[in-house]
């Protein structure tokens, strides 16, 4: 996790796709604010030192392009994620070429738009993340994306990964079947879905079959614990 002094600005005037971001990074340790046309996000953008700015393209008063094309002729050098539901390779190209850092499709999965910023952060910051987690007799290195347990190899699929991942990051510490819905899947997933049961289920038969790392609190979710 990154350090709760950084802050990240979302511009985006979709309130469900806001809401889910903003929460998201909350979560994760970020300060967030938030706006919903280019005009605004252009006066927060030059009034407060942000680590990363997160654009919609299509935006009310000041559209996401011409915000970040004046952004950066007013040098200011953040780092810049583009959401947008254009998928094409011109649109991803108009988009860099603008100034944006990277380009990220809607819809899209918390875990994917969380990994895309921290890596804009370290980029500009140089800052380094740790390559390996551990916890307990647990391992899963970031680079190689691959799983220990007990020091046997473990095959993961790739929201498996995910989960564990994000359990890993937050051992011991309780996570709501909500938090774990919003940031392995998009925004877009029905709440009342037993798909994080099923996917705990899955992952627990890989790594936990005593049930004693990945404990359930009942009215509450799940708990990572050092076994």
């Amino acid at each position: 996790m990154m350090s709760e002094d950084m802050r990240i600005l979302i511009v985006e005037d979709d309130e469900k796709i806001a809401s889910f971001i903003v929460k998201g990074l909350k979560q994760d340790g970020y300060a967030v604010d938030h706006c919903t046309d280019g005009e605004r996000a252009v006066v927060l953008a030059q009034t407060v030192s942000y680590d990363a700015v997160v654009v919609d393209l299509m935006l009310p008063k000041l559209d996401g392009l011409s915000l970040i094309r004046l952004l950066r002729a007013r040098g200011i050098r953040v780092p810049v994620l583009i959401l947008s539901a254009k998928v094409s390779v011109d649109d991803r190209v108009r988009g860099l070429q603008a100034g944006g850092d990277d380009y990220l499709t809607k819809p899209f999965a918390f875990s994917e738009l969380l990994a895309r910023v921290q890596a804009l952060i370290r980029r500009a910051t140089q800052a380094a993340e740790p390559a390996r987690l551990t916890v307990g007799d647990l391992t899963l290195d970031l680079l190689t994306r691959e799983v220990r347990c007990g020091g046997g190899k473990i095959d993961l699929q790739p929201r498996e990964f995910s989960l564990l991942e994000y359990l890993m990051r937050h051992p011991n510490r309780p996570v709501t079947k909500t938090m774990i819905l919003e940031h392995i899947f998009d925004y877009s997933f029905d709440p009342q879905t037993n798909v994080v049961d099923v996917l705990v289920h899955r992952l627990r038969s890989k790594v936990d079959r005593d049930k004693e790392r990945i404990q359930t609190i009942r009215g509450v979710g799940y708990v990572l614990r050092s076994v």
